[in-house]
């Protein structure tokens, strides 16, 4: 009985219709598992390419890829140069052509990249503090940015507090909002939309309407600085909120938050898998996978890239960045410890396998799959996005562009990032 009152405490309240949806899916997964060597889904449907999920549905059930990919060739990570400073994050358009980044520069705010060549198509320049209205870019460090789901805009957020709102295509800048009282540390459009949610060091969450180039609202709530923040498809965003030590869902229309406690340090990076799940990173070196409804992680990988001698203490390395390939398995964490990480979620997302290392030197301030599945983008720099604690003097500030092999099998010739 207190066994039973313990779960009760642990499950988050849900309405009636969450709960059959919940029961739903949980069925057609039991199904999954009985038939596991069914009829493989179609490359869009693999990717959730085909159909778009709006506000109350359900993200399509989760897709085995890890069980697809193998260890790229080293031989075949690509890295483009370009920022003299550390890269701070980076985004990859939803078709998989470009990608955007920024960085700690003073005068290489922001650039804009061609996958397939490599090539740096356009790059917007900063100026000093206070001369924004006279400079196309920031004037300060860049923290974070997001690309709307359709590709035309790109929202970047800096430490002056500052948004701007780019059109992707031409990179012109097009409005910049103000109203946060701190950095702006995580930016997200909802999927589907021009609706745009931000987060500050001022320990609040903002929605914005970037087409009608207004403000909507102010979610007030954790008690730390945040760092970073994410969203899908329903009208609610995820944040991880630093030394506050708590997770949060926020349910926009009806200006609730849920609260997730679970990991020991600073929370720095979190990302959604899909409208069930999602992963967090902290500086106590923990990975933890959540689930929507449980207030306590699913599974937690503690000292998730090992140990460092950090002046003759033994203390884990910081994971900095996190990324998740959108209704799938698999997972990517960033650290300074020599290498990328990916995870597969296993045992219906109730267990976190580590696959392999990808070796890779410097701080992983940023790390993104693209939409196909087909490669992993990783920002590097010497320094950590947020500060100077440690510099890794061997490290080159730049992007690497890592292609993901995937097995191509007799019953699926057109597999995933087959070509």
């Amino acid at each position: 009985r207190r066994r039973e009152a313990a779960a009760a405490e642990e499950e988050v309240e849900e309405t009636p219709q969450e709960k059959k949806l919940r029961l739903a899916k949980q069925y057609l997964e039991e199904l999954r598992q009985l038939a596991p060597h069914g009829p493989c889904p179609t490359r869009g449907a693999v990717l959730g390419h085909s159909q778009s999920w709006g506000r109350g549905q359900r993200s399509p059930a989760h897709i085995p890829l890890s069980l697809q990919v193998q260890p790229p060739d080293l031989a075949s990570i690509r890295v483009l140069r370009g920022h003299q400073l550390p890269v701070t994050c980076l985004v990859v358009s939803p078709d998989d052509r470009f990608i955007f980044s920024a960085s700690k520069d003073g005068a290489l705010i922001k650039c804009k990249w061609e996958v397939e060549s490599g090539k740096r198509l356009c790059v917007v320049p900063g100026g000093r503090k206070g001369t924004e209205e006279r400079h196309m870019g920031h004037a300060s460090q860049v923290l974070c940015m997001a690309i709307s789901s359709d590709g035309k805009y790109l929202a970047t957020g800096d430490r002056n507090k500052l948004i701007m709102i780019w059109d992707a295509a031409t990179c012109k800048r097009l409005h910049i909002f103000t109203g946060h009282r701190d950095a702006v540390s995580g930016l997200s459009f909802r999927k589907g939309t021009h609706q745009l949610y931000s987060a500050s060091h001022d320990r609040c969450v903002k929605v914005w309407n970037v087409a009608e180039n207004a403000y909507m609202e102010t979610l007030f709530g954790h008690q730390d600085v945040i760092t970073g923040l994410d969203s899908l498809s329903r009208e609610c965003c995820v944040t991880a909120g630093g030394r506050d030590g708590t997770v949060r869902l926020w349910k926009i229309p009806e200006e609730t938050q849920l609260v997730f406690s679970g990991h020991q340090g600073s929370i720095d990076c979190i990302q959604l898998i899909n409208e069930e799940h999602m992963v967090s990173g902290a500086d106590d070196g923990s990975l933890a996978l959540w689930g929507l409804t449980k207030k306590k992680p699913l599974a937690l990988a503690r000292q998730a890239h090992g140990m460092q001698d950090a002046q003759g203490l033994e203390e884990p390395y910081w994971i900095s960045a996190v990324a998740a390939l959108r209704n799938s398995d698999l997972l990517a964490t960033g650290s300074h410890s020599g290498s990328v990480k990916l995870w597969k979620c296993g045992e219906g997302f109730r267990k976190l396998e580590h696959l392999w290392d990808i070796p890779l030197v410097g701080f992983v301030n940023s790390i993104k799959f693209s939409a196909s599945g087909d490669f992993l983008v990783a920002g590097i720099g010497q320094e950590h996005r947020l500060g100077r604690w440690w510099r890794v003097k061997e490290a080159k500030n730049s992007i690497c562009i890592i292609p993901l092999k995937q097995k191509i099998t007799a019953s699926d010739p057109e597999s995933p990032g087959s070509s």
